[in-house]
């Protein structure tokens, strides 16, 4: 299948990541038929067949940045000893594939169980605790980054788009006005429970560096945060267990309601980006955005 596939005005769609993953394992060396699409969100992800190896498609050239810093961070970790994905180091990262940032990453055979909550408390404490060692940058939180172009490329209605508009222009407001209080330090920047993987050793393993930075460590929290006291994904047993293990609760900080008004708006715009996929997807999107344009209304979301 052509490559050119991913710059059709249909935009990034399951077909389009397979064509660039084709090449990108093509130029690589890798075999890639029987390859599995097992997850298409701000990336595709492909289980390779031939080898255990996972392959990460990024939506566009704008990515490549955002690339290089998984690379890194993969590497600060590794030489750390930290529990993370690794990438393969034997290929040339990232691969630059039609304008798409293309990284190869060893495949994580997991175990019979998924991580707990008390087990991300523990993991982003550690994380939060590590210091950088002279040489190793990573940019500042933000928050806003992809919205401008997820609003401008999602298939959505009008209406939504102008709506989204003007809500990231009032985040934007409201972010302006927050008052850390905590040092900064390594953030992981998309710190749910879903990121964490548990090996067949048993061993907890954090994934995706695609948000990583060093800033306040509140980037962090505010996930589980809004998971719970917004969404009540977790149940209260779920949510303490996390805040024992990590030694402090979100919601008792003054900041916490303008967190959990942009995290709830991310997750809106990670999801729209996929709508022409699926009826369930857009049916989960009309969820989503009937909610923030009635802030108090209670969320009813279902986890993607």
């Amino acid at each position: 299948m052509a490559v050119d596939a991913a710059r059709s005005e249909e935009g990034f769609t399951s077909v389009a990541a397979t064509g660039v993953m084709v090449a990108a394992c093509r130029a690589a060396g890798l075999d890639e038929r029987g390859a599995e699409l097992i997850r298409l969100g701000e990336n595709a992800l492909f289980r390779l067949a031939s080898a255990p190896v996972i392959v990460r498609v990024p939506r566009g050239q704008e990515w490549l940045g955002t690339a290089r810093k998984e690379v890194a961070v993969s590497r600060w970790l590794a030489e750390k000893e930290f529990a993370a994905a690794r990438i393969v180091e034997e290929l040339e990262q990232p691969l630059v594939i039609d304008g798409h940032p293309v990284t190869f990453w060893h495949f994580i055979r997991e175990g019979d169980r998924k991580a707990t909550y008390g087990e991300l408390g523990s993991i982003l404490r550690d994380l939060h605790s590590m210091a950088l060692p002279d040489g190793v940058e990573f940019p500042s939180f933000d928050p806003f980054g992809k919205q401008e172009l997820r609003i401008d490329r999602a298939p959505i209605p009008e209406d939504d788009r102008v709506f989204l508009r003007k809500r990231w222009r009032e985040l934007r407001d409201q972010f302006e006005e927050l008052n850390f209080e905590t040092p900064k330090g390594p953030v992981h920047g998309d710190a749910h429970v879903q990121n964490l993987m548990v090996d067949d050793q048993g061993q907890v393993i954090l994934i995706d560096f695609e948000a990583f930075c060093f800033d306040h460590p509140e980037w962090d929290l505010m996930v589980t945060a809004t998971e719970h006291h917004s969404l009540g994904w977790q149940t209260d047993e779920q949510y303490a267990d996390f805040v024992r293990a990590y030694g402090r609760d979100l919601y008792d900080w003054p900041g916490y309601d303008t967190l959990r008004r942009l995290q709830e708006f991310g997750m809106t715009t990670w999801l729209m980006q996929n709508v022409r996929e699926d009826e369930r997807t857009a049916a989960e999107y009309r969820r989503r955005i009937s909610a923030l344009r009635n802030d108090d209304a209670p969320r009813d979301w279902r986890p993607w």
